[in-house]
């Protein structure tokens, strides 16, 4: 692959740079990057920066045409990830919806829920979250307890989910649900397109060690969906999950260039600090870690490039978005674990008594979280073993 820019990418990136000079949050490229605390002020915050990414033709470039997307290449696709991680732009609150559901209904949906989702979640006015985990079942999805009945023509749907991503924030859940048993774990479950506005949906935030609350814990009573909820065929959602897993993965893949610019601030931290009048990032053992990191980071950027260019030939991610998944969040946590050993005793300290302001501690216990999230770093080892490397089940599941 030639990583060379042509004349026509370069004046890709120059109208992407002029459009977010002009059009990020008033103060956000000088560093006033502050948002709102509350629930409801940061997502109207988030759902008008969505809005503004819509109207200027950048929420999902990815996207076919037809869908409102520009058909991007993979060099664009490229440029896209790199700009918006260097103005360090406002976090995607709807980014369930554009980079794992939306794809997901354009691959397996009908048409009518193509008309009805597809359009209100790349203008921002329908957030997603998506309902997988339960209590008890760690990241074993074929594992559910929660039940959907059929009753007078509607499904009604009982249980409980948990780590559930932007619930708190969502008008929908892509939703998983056992609608019969089956000696096969994997058959039975069903897909629903759930929506959260009912009385039988209650979201209760969960507060992680950093402090934010991202993840909620989902209660279902009685909550009801119908037939054209569904997604695929009732009972066999497992295909559809499968699916909509692989976009989720390529997708975080892409954090690579956010891994890149983290790594960067640690380096730049190690030039600052100072051991007895010498900058840390002279001592060896520094120097040393720095240089491995390095290493490994681009490695994981070229892992990426090549796995992208095999999703554009074919037109889906395949089973290597795991290899991606996996390498950008533990790389993240050992980025971040470095950046602690290398402070000391200071790496201790949190929030204004830390250096720089415990944006590193926030950032080190934010890390293991990504080891989790959209699955964790022992599946994705058993997808890779059994899917890439075409090796025997795993003998514990």
């Amino acid at each position: 692959m030639d990583f060379t820019f042509t004349e026509k990418e370069e004046k890709f990136r120059g109208e992407l740079r002029g459009w977010l000079e002009v059009n990020l949050p008033k103060g956000w490229l000088q560093g006033d990057r502050k948002l709102p605390e509350d629930n409801e002020h940061y997502s109207k915050s988030l759902r008008d920066w969505q809005r503004t990414l819509y109207e200027g033709g950048w929420a999902a470039i990815s996207w076919p045409k037809e869908y409102g997307g520009r058909d991007a290449t993979l060099m664009e696709e490229i440029i896209y990830h790199q700009e918006m991680v260097r103005v360090k732009s406002p976090p995607l609150v709807n980014y369930i919806g554009i980079h794992m559901v939306a794809p997901t209904l354009m691959q397996m949906g009908t048409d009518a829920q193509k008309d009805e989702f597809i359009g209100k979640i790349l203008t921002g006015e329908q957030v997603w979250s998506q309902g997988y985990s339960e209590p008890g079942a760690g990241s074993d999805l074929t594992a559910l307890q929660t039940t959907a009945v059929k009753k007078d023509g509607k499904w009604v749907i009982n249980g409980q989910k948990v780590w559930t991503s932007f619930a708190h924030l969502a008008d929908r859940c892509f939703l998983l649900t056992k609608t019969s048993q089956s000696e096969k774990k994997h058959e039975g479950i069903t897909v629903f397109l759930l929506d959260m506005d009912q009385e039988g949906v209650e979201t209760r935030p969960i507060v992680q060690m950093d402090g934010h609350q991202e993840f909620n814990e989902v209660y279902l009573t009685d909550a009801i969906a119908t037939d054209e909820d569904i997604v695929g065929e009732e009972g066999k959602g497992w295909a559809v999950l499968i699916a909509l897993m692989l976009h989720e993965r390529s997708g975080i893949a892409a954090q690579v260039f956010t891994l890149e610019q983290q790594f960067d601030s640690v380096i730049e931290m190690a030039k600052t600090i100072r051991v007895n009048g010498t900058p840390l990032i002279e001592d060896p053992f520094v120097e040393d870690g720095l240089a491995d990191l390095h290493a490994r980071i681009n490695g994981a950027k070229l892992n990426y490039y090549r796995n992208i260019t095999h999703t554009l030939k074919n037109g889906k991610p395949g089973a290597e978005s795991s290899l991606d998944k996996l390498l950008v969040s533990e790389l993240t946590k050992e980025v971040f674990d470095f950046a602690m050993t290398i402070q000391g005793h200071a790496g201790v300290l949190t929030h204004d008594d830390a250096l720089f302001d415990g944006e590193m501690q926030r950032q080190y216990l934010a890390s293991f979280g990504a080891t989790i999230g959209g699955g964790t770093s022992e599946v994705q080892r058993n997808t890779i073993g059994e899917r890439i490397l075409g090796l025997p089940k795993d003998l514990g599941r």
